[in-house]
């Protein structure tokens, strides 16, 4: 007999067994045959007898199909008590074997956009992606953050944003101690609003750069900073080449804007 997990997320939509949630989760964002499915998992979401893992994917998926329920569960969380929610701590990231859960979210939310637009949900989705950005500082999103982030939901959420990185830099500063690399995680955040607004992620990348970063922050900047093209980000691509390493020096020459005027011999600022 197949419990109710197995036949949600362990059956596809064709029947067959399938090995990875994922792929039904995935294959559920182009068939309209997942609608069918969201009533058994909400149950399970909100069913505390079963397994958290199971609990805990069942909410990824109702995220990822623009449901109300997955959006709403995950606002809850994020705006409350974070690491007070049942799955929290049921997964991990491989760098530092700290909680990921809220990454999940992240781009599962992100993923839903036409999901969303078409249930109309749109609205949950864009609350939910501004409570996850004010968790940035707070909780490790293991790279599923400033990486997958749209313009759009960047736009959206840039008041959060800009919250977040002055939050956790003045925790740095003060000496606080994260179980994740808070830093980093807030250089690519900061980097991700260069899709909307250069000035602004110049001035943001500025602040959590001039705080001795380190190497890893460095080379998570190059990809933002390599992207833009006015005098204040060219000056930043030139103090990075050189506080960086050989694969920072390499990102900014190989993805410069082809109208660009930095070069590593003629550095602007």
């Amino acid at each position: 007999m197949t419990t109710a997990y197995e036949r949600l997320l362990g059956t596809g939509f064709d029947g067959t067994p399938a090995d990875d949630p994922y792929d039904v989760i995935w294959e559920g964002e182009d068939d309209p045959a997942h609608r069918d499915r969201v009533p058994g998992l909400t149950a399970l979401l909100d069913d505390p007898a079963a397994a958290c893992g199971e609990r805990l994917l069942a909410l990824i998926a109702l995220v990822h199909w623009a449901e109300p329920a997955g959006y709403e569960a995950v606002v809850r969380a994020a705006t409350t008590d974070p690491r007070a929610a049942f799955w929290y701590g049921w997964s991990t990231d491989r760098w530092s074997s700290q909680d990921d859960s809220y990454g999940h979210f992240c781009e599962a939310a992100v993923r839903s956009r036409e999901l969303a637009e078409e249930k109309g949900t749109s609205r949950l989705r864009a609350a939910t992606l501004r409570a996850l950005v004010g968790l940035a500082d707070r909780e490790g999103f293991d790279s599923r953050l400033g990486d997958c982030l749209d313009a759009e939901s960047v736009r959206d959420c840039l008041p959060g944003i800009r919250t977040a990185v002055e939050r956790g830099l003045a925790g740095m500063r003060a000496g606080r101690r994260y179980p994740f690399d808070v830093e980093t995680q807030l250089v690519g955040l900061a980097g991700a609003v260069t899709l909307v607004d250069e000035e602004l992620a110049v001035e943001l990348l500025r602040m959590l750069l001039d705080n001795a970063p380190s190497g890893r922050a460095l080379r998570h900047a190059a990809g933002p900073v390599s992207r833009c093209q006015g005098p204040a980000g060219r000056a930043l691509a030139a103090w990075l080449w050189d506080a960086g390493d050989d694969y920072v020096r390499e990102v900014l020459v190989e993805r410069q804007p082809a109208d660009g005027d930095f070069r590593p011999d003629v550095k602007a600022g």
